[in-house]
């Protein structure tokens, strides 16, 4: 997927505020991102400018050759539903469904066939095989945020963009969701482009994407603890 000179602004005249300004970016097939920087940088928006979620003021923002800017909201939508996988740091699990109805929902609206199948594989890859049958009320953190990576990838997507996924774990939860996220890049040639404050989880990436009002100001090929710091310092990020 690409971005093309994206800018979002928020507001007019003397209270307008630029969240993003002139991005451009491609982000490469079967590659896993992380877009980092501090409070107001505008790794929100780009994420939600990328996703569809968000239309920008201006530019272009391309998913499997599709210029989404262009797409009425219908058309978003089907594409939102067939291209695109999301997840979020709080589950947006339903609560009566198990997790393997969770898993299975986007494929049941979409009447897509096969879902047997796919379910059973994605509950097995994300080590909740055992599970499949538990409530979301029934699961711990971890469990619940790998169900809803299962849910985000059962459609077979383009990009699949996360938003603070280990926000609401313990470490070790979060090892466990950040280890799946990079094992579906590797074995599946997914897509990845995730948000996120901790370098922890953000060394799991092939690329860092470092953002300040509203720029791409640095870009941190396979990023280590160190390197990550020093792009963060450099670029005035303090927590």
């Amino acid at each position: 997927m690409r971005l093309e000179d994206v800018s979002k602004v928020y507001g007019g005249g003397a209270t307008a505020v630029t969240a993003l300004h002139e991005v451009s970016h491609a982000f490469a097939s079967g590659s896993f991102t992380a877009v980092m920087g501090q409070s107001g940088s505008g790794k929100t928006t780009l994420l939600q400018c990328a996703a569809g979620l968000t239309r920008p003021t201006s530019g272009t923002v391309s998913v499997a050759g599709v210029d989404v800017t262009g797409l009425s909201e219908a058309e978003l939508a089907k594409l939102r539903g067939r291209r695109i996988g999301f997840v979020f740091q709080s589950f947006n699990l339903l609560p009566a469904l198990t997790a393997r109805q969770n898993i299975a929902l986007p494929l049941r609206l979409a009447r897509k066939g096969a879902i047997p199948d796919r379910v059973a594989e994605l509950l097995v890859r994300a080590r909740i095989a055992g599970l499949a049958g538990r409530r979301p009320h029934e699961l711990s953190g971890g469990e619940q945020q790998r169900v809803a990576i299962c849910r985000a990838l059962v459609a077979e997507p383009d990009v699949v963009f996360a938003d603070e996924p280990t926000g609401n774990l313990d470490s070790a939860s979060g090892r466990d969701v950040m280890t799946l996220l990079r094992e579906v890049v590797d074995d599946l040639g997914q897509t990845v482009i995730l948000v996120t404050h901790d370098p922890a989880v953000a060394v799991h990436a092939d690329r860092v994407l470092i953002l300040s009002d509203g720029r791409i100001v640095d870009a941190i090929d396979a990023p280590t603890p160190d390197a990550i710091a020093l792009g963060l310092a450099v670029n005035g990020r303090r927590e």
